[in-house]
């Protein structure tokens, strides 16, 4: 099942820590709690741009890397391209749409164990790990058909 802070939960969990929620970084969180879509820092200026005229794209990539270092979001990088933001409170895998980009969340808590045999077969102390699977989402594959 999986598990999301609410706003609420996470504003609280800012204030237990001493960090100031600005309205600006309460609008980052806001949209990133409600939006699954894994934005770009730019689609989320853009997104809150005319509630907030006076923001900076560099607010948001600032709130974005708090965030992420405390943990409410995961950066996911793909090589030049734009880095996505993930907001989640468990860890969870992708699915990427090869063909629109879309990315969708899955939970598979039994991919643990990839930490643990890597570890084992190479020596590496394993942190971490990502797992992203590629294919055509349901819409793509939809309108691959209709061709």
């Amino acid at each position: 099942m999986e598990e999301r802070l609410t706003v609420t939960e996470a504003i609280e969990k800012l204030k237990k820590d001493n960090i100031r929620v600005t309205p600006q970084r309460q609008a980052v969180l806001e949209y990133l709690i409600g939006h699954r879509s894994h934005p770009t820092a730019d689609e989320i200026y853009h997104a809150l741009s005319p509630s907030f005229p006076s923001m900076s794209v560099a607010t948001v990539y600032n709130n974005l890397r708090l965030f992420t270092e405390i943990g409410f979001v995961q950066e996911m990088k793909y090589g030049d391209a734009s880095s996505r933001f993930d907001f989640a409170a468990k860890p969870h895998y992708h699915a990427i749409c090869t063909d629109c980009g879309k990315v969708v969340d899955f939970f598979y808590p039994s991919l643990e164990d990839v930490e643990i045999a890597a570890s084992q077969l190479t020596g590496f102390k394993i942190n971490d790990h990502r797992l992203e699977v590629y294919g055509l989402c349901p819409d793509c594959q939809e309108k691959e058909n209709t061709k």
